[in-house]
């Protein structure tokens, strides 16, 4: 017993110096932890510190930058409005200079009115107490007239103002015949040479637009595909296209008919690329179709720049050429509208070139003094005045605009290129084969020509000659003079010009004779 105690207190001291061992190595772990912990914390706060610093150190260098940048603006703006505000009191300086030197001068042309105006009241005196006299002078001489004539003042003044008419219209007659005559003299033979030249210049082939389309087939037998079984897909072609298709005995030709020249083109385009691709019938024709009416824009722009390059200009505003372009598909009596304003504008270049203007601002004027036709269903008014309009909103310059609204007379002419263009237009339009119109058209214009020449007084009979080119107007002699015949002549040519649309210009030739018949039994 006493063995096991002895035994017991030696494995308990071994236990308690094993565990106060085991306390002190766990003691100092802890604290060797704790420092490890203190110097990392140490580290990581050093670390934070650092880049706090070079943070506010980037911070405070940035922050003295863009103050640098602000004050250089700042002075730059300073320095600008100083030299802004020194230029404009010098010019303060100059106006108030001139101003006082107007001043003086005004000062001085007072004293001078002020002079004459003493002056003139001096002679408005002078000529009241003149005009009392002679109105004293002339109740006595009206007395003596009334003594001697045996007429009233009234029968009197009636019988002068007559006879004072009639020496006004003759002498007003006479003048205007004098002054009409030595203008032609003038004029004529250097306008005669100007166009001649122009014209010889210039010779374009003669145009004419006509309401059909034939397409050259490489062999008759694309006729039966065309046509279709049971004519199917001719129907549907004439269908979509709104054009009559004509297949004839004529070997290797299909005509297409449409008085609407854009659909005949849309119509000659799906033709030929029907042909081309070999596949006819009425869904293939539906596509080819609608293909080619959207490409009708595209063309119609390709149209308008082609005109711009033939005459030899710059690029104009996208706007202008695309309505330009639209002229391609309109025509006038049979004419092209826009190969004749082409021609219009060459004609004009060349009339500058001889007169010493700018050619290409004349050429301007001419192709685009009838681009009013291409919107006159969507503004109303004439062509010239809503083109001037249209080419005003986008750049043109005010003489070229002028030209193209005055070129029909309808505001008053404030350059020479209104002139010029009306004269080109009307080269462009007589000439021979140019342009061409309906029997019906024709007749009905004739019939109001001749209308127009018995409209006036004194007109015996009338004939309109030379297919409309010519109005032969005979008189009553009895009832007109030759001086009220040359008057009859003006009158009617104006009244022509405001009512009647015609190509080219029209002769009025007024015939007065006496008749006198005998017989010899």
């Amino acid at each position: 017993m006493t063995m096991l105690a002895q035994l017991g207190w030696e494995h308990g001291a071994e236990l308690a110096a094993g565990l106060a061992l085991g306390y002190a190595f766990f003691r100092w772990k802890e604290s060797h932890r704790r420092a490890a912990l203190q110097l990392h914390e140490q580290t990581l706060l050093d670390k934070a510190r650092s880049e706090a610093d070079n943070l506010t150190r980037k911070a405070r260098l940035d922050a003295e930058e863009e103050a640098m940048r602000f004050r250089r603006q700042a002075e730059a703006s300073f320095t600008e409005r100083l030299a802004k505000v020194s230029a404009d009191e010098q010019r303060i300086t100059q106006r108030e200079s001139q101003l006082a030197q107007e001043s003086a001068a005004l000062a001085t042309r007072t004293q001078a009115v002020e002079q004459q105006a003493g002056d003139f009241a001096k002679r408005e005196s002078a000529l009241e107490s003149a005009r009392i006299e002679a109105e004293q002078l002339s109740l006595q001489r009206k007395e003596q007239l009334q003594r001697i004539a045996h007429l009233s003042a009234a029968e009197a003044r009636a019988q002068f103002m007559k006879e004072v008419e009639l020496e006004a219209l003759q002498d007003a007659n006479d003048l205007t015949r004098h002054v009409v005559e030595d203008a032609k003299f003038r004029a004529e033979a250097e306008a005669t040479r100007i166009i001649s030249m122009a014209i010889q210049r210039y010779a374009a082939d003669r145009t004419f637009e006509a309401t059909t389309a034939t397409i050259a087939l490489e062999g008759d037998e694309i006729k039966g595909r065309i046509i279709g079984r049971e004519g199917r897909n001719i129907r549907a072609f004439e269908a979509v296209t709104g054009v009559t298709v004509l297949i004839d005995d004529t070997p290797n030709a299909v005509v297409l008919s449409s008085f609407d020249p854009v659909r005949r083109e849309v119509a000659r385009e799906a033709m030929q690329r029907l042909i081309l691709d070999g596949r006819i019938h009425p869904t293939r024709i539906e596509e080819v179709v609608a293909r080619v009416n959207a490409e009708m824009d595209e063309t119609i722009v390709k149209a308008g720049e082609n005109a711009v390059f033939r005459t030899g200009l710059p690029p104009m505003h996208p706007e202008v050429v695309k309505v330009l372009g639209r002229l391609r598909f309109r025509q006038s009596y049979s004419q092209n509208i826009l190969d004749h304003s082409v021609e219009v504008a060459h004609l004009v270049g060349l009339m500058a070139a001889e007169l010493g203007l700018d050619v290409a601002a004349g050429k301007r004027a001419g192709l685009l003094h009838d681009i009013g036709k291409a919107m006159n269903h969507e503004v109303e008014g004439s062509h010239a005045i809503i083109g001037a309009d249209f080419i005003r909103r986008h750049g043109e310059s005010d003489e070229v605009v002028n030209g193209v609204a005055s070129h029909h007379d309808e505001i008053p002419h404030t350059c020479l290129w209104g002139i010029l263009v009306s004269a080109a237009d009307a080269i462009s339009a007589s000439r021979p084969g140019a342009r061409s119109e309906t029997m019906t058209t024709y007749l009905k214009r004739l019939e109001n020509l001749e209308k127009i020449g018995l409209s006036f007084a004194g007109v015996e009979k009338c004939y309109a000659v030379q297919a409309g080119r010519e109005l032969r107007v005979i008189v009553q002699p009895d009832l007109i003079n030759d001086t009220q015949a040359a008057a009859l002549a003006r009158n009617l040519t104006r009244k022509i010009e405001d009512e009647l649309q015609y190509p080219g210009q029209i002769r009025v030739t007024v015939v007065r004779e006496t008749r006198v018949v005998e017989f010899a039994k």
